[in-house]
């Protein structure tokens, strides 16, 4: 065995001894413990020396020199009297118009009215858990919604929350609700043609991309369906929408959004719903929040329609927000900024010029009458901010005329200036006709007798009365619009009889599409009827004419052999 073998032998036997003698397994837990703190306050002198009261006074002086001191004051109220979703405080000092409040529940309210000892707010949610004498501090911000592109196809409240229980929205940013309108310098005139897919409308109350114009009429007599027959015109276009529904029932509410899914325009339009059973301020709040989100998609060069459905249900609710705020009422108790209300909203929507984007916003207020009566206080409002209105008449939708629009009383205060040549080439003496035909058929309903030349101007006038109807959810392309008016006018549906005029447009317009398609196209592109085109259509029309000739004759053989 050599020497490292008897070494190592001797180490291991000398190791055991020792663990036998003091096995470290076997330490009593306390003991160990004690033996550890032990060895570490030995071989920590230094620093236990280091751990006085003036070590750490001096460490906490050298970091408060270190940090910048602020003065924070806050303005801080006292709830005198909640109810009907208004909120009285005293105190708050320095809070400011449209400031928010939080009070101990979470809500937040906005300041409406300021007095010399009291403070009114308007809450933006429930008032359950507010009590008189609850304190509310002042935020100094101001009501901000949150807009962005993933609002498209979503449907929201006035704040900007999901009511769908789809995936949560990630918004772009936040904007403030009240926004002063864009400068005159900075809009352009309205020239470019928003197709709303209503002939009547298209055809003799055109209207133009950053125009305001206000529908109005009795209640049920079609204003909304109007309305979502524009936004489902927009399908396919490059024109965003937004839906604003204003103390709407729920009902008609999703009614309208399945119209819309059904019609395949909700990718790209916004619906935001403000219920009746919602606090005041939110229905108060709703329009402004639809026009704040059209104004980012305004800024980013986009086209975009809102609908504000409507604005007599929101100058209500400003009326009673307005008597619980004990302003004083004026014309029929609405207070007597009621008009700054509305004006204000509809001066947001305009077309910016290119070195502003070249975007606009096409403002379709809705507002209700009584009666038809179309001189009432907050009517004859709107009529004076609007371009323009659309009237709807209830003794007309009664009869089955549908759209009921009121052609006399109706305007667009744009006209011509945002139709497309092709439209305008067609429909140009439509407007005049149809008046003519009015004032003659009054005269025929107490058996006047009337020549040839009267008679044909009647027919004629049935015949277009007859082509302006449509019904509800049923919009028409404008390159149809304009071969069935071409029809007309160039007398091709002068042997048609008037009830059988629409049946006849439509089946027109099925032959047309597949047997003068470059027709067709050059209207939809070129936006004008050159004389190719026009050549075109005579050739395809006499055709169709023939064929439907044909398909007459045959029906009236049919008839005939049934009876005999």
């Amino acid at each position: 065995m050599s020497d490292l073998d008897i070494a190592t032998q001797k180490r291991l036997s000398d190791l055991s001894d020792r663990l036998r003698r003091n096995d470290p397994l076997s330490v009593n837990r306390n003991l160990f413990l004690k033996e550890v703190k032990a060895k570490v306050i030995e071989r920590l002198p230094d620093r236990k020396e280091q751990l006085r009261s003036e070590f750490v006074i001096s460490e906490l002086q050298s970091a408060s020199q270190k940090q910048k001191h602020r003065l924070f004051v806050q303005s801080v109220g006292t709830v005198q009297h909640v109810g009907n979703g208004i909120a009285t405080l005293s105190g708050l000092p320095m809070v400011h118009l449209e400031e928010l409040v939080t009070f101990p529940n979470g809500v937040e309210g906005m300041v409406l009215n300021l007095d010399r000892k009291h403070v009114d707010v308007i809450l933006l949610g429930d008032d359950t858990g507010i009590r008189g004498g609850d304190l509310a501090l002042a935020t100094g911000k101001r009501l901000s919604i949150p807009v962005g592109m993933s609002y498209l196809g979503r449907v929201v409240d006035t704040l900007g929350r999901p009511l769908d229980n789809d995936r949560v929205i990630v918004p772009s940013e936040y904007r403030f609700v009240e926004r002063i309108a864009p400068g005159v310098i900075d809009r352009v005139p309205v020239d470019t043609p928003l197709f709303t897919g209503t002939k009547i409308i298209d055809t003799l109350l055109p209207l133009g991309r950053g125009q305001r114009e206000l529908i109005i009429g009795d209640r049920q007599v079609g204003k909304t369906t109007l309305a979502l027959d524009a936004i489902l015109s927009q399908k396919g276009t490059d024109v965003r929408c937004v839906y604003v529904s204003i103390g709407q029932k729920k009902t008609s509410v999703l009614r309208a959004i399945e119209t819309l899914r059904s019609g395949g325009v909700m990718g790209q339009t916004t619906i935001l719903v403000s219920s009746p059973d919602d606090p005041p301020a939110l229905r108060y709040l709703a329009p402004y929040a639809g026009v704040t989100m059209a104004e980012f998609l305004l800024d980013q060069g986009m086209d975009v329609l809102i609908v504000y459905d409507d604005l007599t249900k929101h100058a209500d609710t400003y009326r009673e927000m307005s008597l619980l705020l004990r302003r004083p009422p004026g014309r029929e108790a609405y207070p007597g900024d009621v008009f700054y209300l509305h004006s204000r909203l509809l001066e947001r929507a305009c077309r910016l010029n290119d070195g502003h984007g070249g975007g606009s916003i096409t403002a379709l207020p809705i507002a209700t009458t009584q009666r038809g009566n179309i001189s009432s206080y907050i009517v004859t409002n709107l009529i004076s901010i609007t371009d323009g209105q659309i009237v709807l008449d209830a003794d007309e939708f009664n009869k089955g005329n549908k759209p009921a629009i009121d052609i006399g009383r109706s305007v667009s205060r744009v006209g011509s200036a945002a139709q497309v040549p092709a439209m305008k080439s067609v429909v140009k003496a439509l407007k005049l006709e149809l008046s003519q035909y009015e004032e003659v058929e009054r005269f025929t309903r107490f058996g006047t007798e009337v020549n040839e030349a009267t008679r044909k101007q009647i027919e004629r006038g049935q015949r277009l009365n007859a082509l302006l109807r449509q019904g509800p959810n049923q919009p028409v392309p404008f390159e149809d619009q304009v071969v069935q008016f071409f029809a007309l006018t160039e007398g091709f549906m002068d042997e048609i009889k008037p009830d059988q005029v629409n049946l006849f447009a439509r089946e027109m317009v099925s032959y047309l599409h597949n047997h003068a398609a470059q027709a067709i196209d050059c209207i939809r592109h070129e936006r004008a009827l050159s004389e190719d085109t026009k050549t075109a259509l005579y050739r395809a029309l006499d055709d169709f004419l023939d064929h439907w000739n044909k398909k007459v004759k045959q029906h009236h053989e049919n008839d005939h052999g049934n009876r005999a």
